[in-house]
């Protein structure tokens, strides 16, 4: 009935809405209803009030207009809005005052919406949208981020043409052009014709500053070539550093002096920074999503060693899986120096293989099993026994792990700033600390240990058939239990706060009320103004998502504003232990306020200097940066980032590391792995609208990554992409699909990979990471700054793919000689692939 008389009058509350705010609205809301009833009255009175009501809801119009979309802050809160709902916002905000819920719909009702367009359209009985003209479409292009690719200038150049005389020979001089120039180097345009070699020494006169000023140098300035460079048909840049052979401090202070005090109106060359930053961007998302654990190997006295791990919210699971009753690390047995070394004899500069492990519980103990493909290789009479009983388990597990070399150096990324732009810079480009290195100066290699047990898997390794009465003989697979273990440091990775209220440190009593398991008595541990978490004096059977009636009697007496009982929360975790719950305040319509909240936010305003705020400090400042800086420098998977551009998902860049993955060559094999190139081939725009997006619309960034196996059957002698490639998806959650037909077929007569590819949802970028270089280009060119932000702002998953073609050989018992044929193909490929480039 109240939704039949708002229809009803639907005009009559358009008109008042755009009075909202005005002073005397009271008086036009008493002239423009006095012919209504007094009920009917009330009702729009309550609706003004619903409108009037502050709101803190993010917009976000990414795909839902037809404008481009860019990020817009208000009052410390992030949004994305097109420039017709920027103006829209604006003006609103201007009338009613603040951010209210009227605000929000009239943004969410502007005329190139979606959705009001949708409405349109049916009015008129069409189905289409109505006046929308569809872009004319463009093949999406994916360009190419080589992590840790960047440099450190020693000093700032200035984009700076003068007129310069080069010295080539006694009888050869020839006049050209500077294209930038600093302190120890410049870089001149000269036409082909004239022919330099790497390592030749020039004279050169600077005759565009000679007219000015008195410079002292007769014979000019020596400079080396240090790198030709063909920008044209007829035209070379020539880059060059100084040999200091004039040893003129005086001309070395006039040339710093005459750069700083002109490069605001000559502009500083930012091409490095630039570079700097979008690598660094997408470096700082994948990160914090990677799926394998990082597991760092010492040599302790001519012994390996795991000593360190480093952990995000998508790989502690693993951590946290090598764990037994005593809450004790077993990594360190699991990864044994046998171990280790038989994986280090592996051929390829990434040493791979495939572990299995499962656990088996005696009187409350867990007893770890686990063997290697090569390890079940030289015993395969029990490889039928091991696959078909340890699968049985619920703690089956089947791991990639992937060893790979690293050095101490790899720890100290500097940033890409020279020191003399800035005094802070120095303090920011030290390398670790004498303590860190003492954490990290034995380290040799990282394993990335990275989850691949699927059901569809699991099912398979279950087929194998196995006698019971043998089951004694997995013993030899089995870890000896230790009163202690080798300690192996668990260290956090540091990366943006991701929470968007701070959390305070505050213990008080707390009473929690659900029908089916009744009251509890705890406290909490922090809060924040929407947010509790709790610890439960003993563990419970509380599950994600249960609804919660929350009271705090103790809070209850210090107000008589807030009714602090019977307040509903939701519960969004529950600890490993079951004694950790973290709370959300509930609301069962958007516009109902929360006494929780209310109270809460209330709180910490008035006591926020008092309060702590809940941050994690580490233990020992710098050495997550250091483990990261070594991870990044050595990466081993292939990573992508997916765009949303207006409505579309696109695959937007791809990341290489050090070592290329099996992706990477295909894409080199087809000369495609450039700066810009088509994955269509690869990841198809049908793969990622029916298989990537459906499953990516109802993920969140806390949720673990989506898997997606993907399966290539290539053909290295056929030149056609379409022809030569055959790429089929399989999410892993499908059952009773088996590809046995379709790998035997591949590696029968052309070459099989297969790839599992992780999705997992972005929060937002971590601008803290790039916030010295992203300053540093606002100086001097802010719109440039603003375009880097807004690329990084449109990525919405970053994706891996990690190879698994060895386990899908051993879940499929692919016959030995069929894959031993395949490797020498393969070899043979490898080969002609590394000699061509």
């Amino acid at each position: 009935m109240p939704d039949d008389v708002l229809l009803k009058y639907q005009s009559v509350i358009e008109e008042l809405r755009d009075k909202l705010g005005a002073p005397n609205f009271d008086k036009i809301f008493q002239n423009k209803t006095k012919a209504l009833s007094k009920p009917d009255q009330f009702l729009l009175k309550m609706e003004m009030n619903r409108l009037s009501q502050p709101v803190q809801r993010f917009i976000d119009l990414r795909g839902q207009v037809t404008g481009d979309v860019r990020p817009y802050e208000h009052n410390g809160k992030q949004h994305f809005m097109d420039d017709l709902a920027i103006e829209v916002f604006e003006k609103a905000i201007k009338q009613h005052g603040s951010y209210t819920l009227a605000v929000y719909e009239s943004v969410m009702n502007t005329e190139n919406n979606h959705k009001v367009m949708q409405r349109k359209a049916k009015a008129l009985g069409t189905d289409a949208p109505i006046n929308v003209k569809e872009p004319e479409k463009q093949k999406p292009m994916t360009h190419l981020v080589e992590f840790a690719s960047y440099e450190t200038r020693s000093e700032e150049r200035m984009n700076y043409s003068i007129r310069v005389k080069i010295h080539i020979s006694a009888k050869n001089t020839v006049e050209a052009n500077t294209s930038d120039i600093s302190v120890s180097g410049c870089k001149v345009k000269l036409p082909m014709r004239y022919e330099l070699a790497v390592g030749q020494k020039l004279n050169i006169r600077l005759v565009g500053l000679e007219q000015d000023f008195e410079l002292g140098l007769k014979e000019g300035v020596q400079y080396e070539v240090v790198a030709i460079e063909s920008v044209s048909d007829d035209t070379n840049h020539i880059r060059m550093k100084r040999t200091y052979a004039e040893n003129s401090a005086s001309f070395d202070d006039f040339l710093r002096s005459f750069i700083h005090g002109n490069k605001r109106r000559y502009k500083v060359n930012l091409d490095n920074t630039l570079e700097a930053v979008i690598v660094k961007g997408y470096e700082q998302y994948y990160l914090p999503r990677v799926s394998s654990l990082f597991i760092y190997i010492s040599d302790k006295n001519q012994v390996l060693t795991p000593t360190l791990s480093l952990t995000n919210e998508n790989n502690i699971n693993t951590l946290r899986y090598f764990t037994d009753e005593t809450k004790q690390s077993v990594l360190s047995s699991i990864l044994n120096p046998k171990r280790l070394s038989l994986i280090i004899q592996q051929p390829g500069q990434v040493k791979s293989t495939v572990l299995y492990c499962f656990t088996h519980i005696v009187a409350g103990k867990a007893y770890f099993y686990s063997s290697t493909a090569q390890e079940l290789d030289l015993i395969p009479a029990l490889k039928a026994l091991f696959f078909g009983f340890g699968s049985q388990k619920s703690s089956w597990r089947t791991f990639n792990v992937q060893l790979i070399p690293t050095i101490e150096a790899d720890a100290f990324i500097p940033l890409s700033l020279p020191e003399s732009a800035s005094a802070d810079i120095a303090k920011f480009n030290k390398p670790p600390s004498a303590r860190v290195q003492g954490f990290i100066q034995n380290i040799q290699y990282i394993a990335l240990l990275t989850d691949i047990t699927s059901k569809t898997a699991s099912l398979e390794y279950q087929k194998n058939t196995f006698n019971k009465d043998q089951v004694n003989a997995l013993k030899q697979f089995g870890h000896a239990k230790q009163k202690t273990y080798a300690n192996i440091d668990a260290v956090a990775l540091e990366y943006v706060n991701l929470r968007s209220e701070t959390r305070y440190l505050y213990k008080t009593p707390i009473e929690l009320e659900q029908e089916e398991r009744g009251k509890i008595t705890a406290h909490t541990l922090d809060l924040s103004e929407n947010g509790l978490q709790i610890e439960l004096p003993e563990p419970t059977l509380y599950e994600k998502g249960d609804l919660l009636l929350v009271a705090l009697p103790e809070m209850q007496k210090i107000t008589k504003k807030y009714q602090l009982s019977k307040l509903p929360y939701e519960i969004m975790a529950v600890s490993k232990t079951k004694t950790i719950v973290n709370l959300r305040s509930y609301h069962p319509t958007p516009d109902m306020q929360h006494q929780g909240t209310l109270f809460f936010t209330q709180l910490i305003s008035h006591n926020r200097e008092k309060l702590q705020a809940a941050e994690d400090s580490p233990k020992t400042p710098g050495l997550s940066n250091a483990l990261r800086n070594m991870a990044t420098k050595n990466v081993c998977q292939f990573p992508f980032y997916m765009h949303k551009k207006g409505a579309h998902f696109e695959i937007g860049a791809i990341g290489k590391g050090l070592y290329p993955n099996s992706c990477h060559l295909l894409l080199q094999h087809f000369g495609l792995l450039d700066e810009q190139f088509s994955i269509e081939h690869f990841i198809p725009e049908s793969a990622i609208n029916d298989i990537f997006v459906p499953r990516l619309k109802t993920l969140k960034r806390q949720d673990p990554p989506l898997q997606i196996d993907l399966y290539i059957r290539f053909n290295p002698l056929i030149k056609n992409i379409e022809k030569a490639m055959m790429c089929d998806f399989m999410p892993t959650e499908y059952t009773g699909i088996t590809k046995k037909s379709f790998i035997t077929a591949s590696a029968t007569q052309d070459l099989f990979f297969g790839f599992r590819i992780y999705l997992s949802r972005t929060g937002r970028p971590d601008t803290e990471y790039l916030s010295k270089e992203l300053s540093y280009i606002s100086h001097y060119a802010i719109h440039k700054a603003k375009v880097l932000e807004e690329e990084l702002w449109s990525v919405v998953c970053v994706g891996e793919m990690i190879e698994i073609t060895q386990e899908l050989i051993q879940r499929y018992h692919i016959e030995p000689n069929i894959i031993k044929n395949m490797q020498i193909r393969k070899q043979r490929w490898l080969d002609k692939l590394n000699q061509s480039a």
